[in-house]
């Protein structure tokens, strides 16, 4: 994960730097903000990256001698033909349109998207679970 930390801890020093120059020049507090607001999350992603690629080791990607091979293996588990997510997508829409609208179509919305939500996590879901 070395390449992506350094993407990632590069752009957060790029606007560490570029927010107080920002700031002098512009005196816009909004800008500024979105400004800081960036370099956080950029240092956010890359404190986790630096955390988990010290804890995990060298992916093959980041060594000189890693070969194709070496990252074969299974990925997950995709579900091929799920209308969850399309339902899900929808339901988050409707709860984001329901803000514009009123309260009563807020409440129908979460509850909607509570279900589909649930919906999605159990799919795969059958029979007693023993743990």
């Amino acid at each position: 994960m070395k390449g992506e930390t350094y993407v990632f801890i590069g752009t957060a020093i790029f606007f560490a730097l570029i927010s107080p120059v920002y700031w002098l020049w512009s005196k816009d507090p909004t800008g500024t903000t979105a400004l800081v607001v960036t370099f956080l999350l950029c240092a956010l992603i890359g404190y986790y990256l630096l955390h988990t690629g010290r804890k995990l080791g060298d992916r093959p990607e980041d060594r000189k001698d890693g070969e194709i091979e070496d990252a074969a293996g299974e990925f997950g588990f995709f579900s091929p033909q799920s209308v969850w997510p399309l339902a899900v997508g929808a339901s988050v829409a409707l709860a984001a349109t329901a803000v514009i609208i009123g309260p009563w179509l807020l409440i129908i919305s979460v509850a909607l998207v509570g279900m589909t939500v649930a919906g999605f996590v159990f799919e795969y879901y059958r029979g007693v679970y023993d743990g």
